[in-house]
């Protein structure tokens, strides 16, 4: 089970969704950071959403990179 980040920008989230779909289907641990002030967008289930600015500063985002198997930014 790996453990991946998504660092999610904005713009469209399809392929996004798709990829964090799938790879919560593979078991994997996922979690999505979403960027100061932007809105979230709905995730499937069992993905730990976390926004900058918001409940994580830098210093944690620089945790989870690190805590990471693979990141993503989109």
């Amino acid at each position: 089970m790996a453990q991946v980040l998504h660092l999610l920008k904005g713009g469209d989230p399809a392929l996004a969704l798709a990829t964090i779909a799938e790879q919560c289907g593979a078991g994997d641990r996922v979690v999505a950071v979403f960027g100061e002030g932007q809105v979230p967008c709905a995730l499937p289930g069992g993905v730990t959403t976390r926004r900058l600015g918001h409940d994580l500063s830098y210093a944690q985002l620089l945790d989870l990179v690190f805590e990471a198997d693979q990141v993503i930014a989109w």
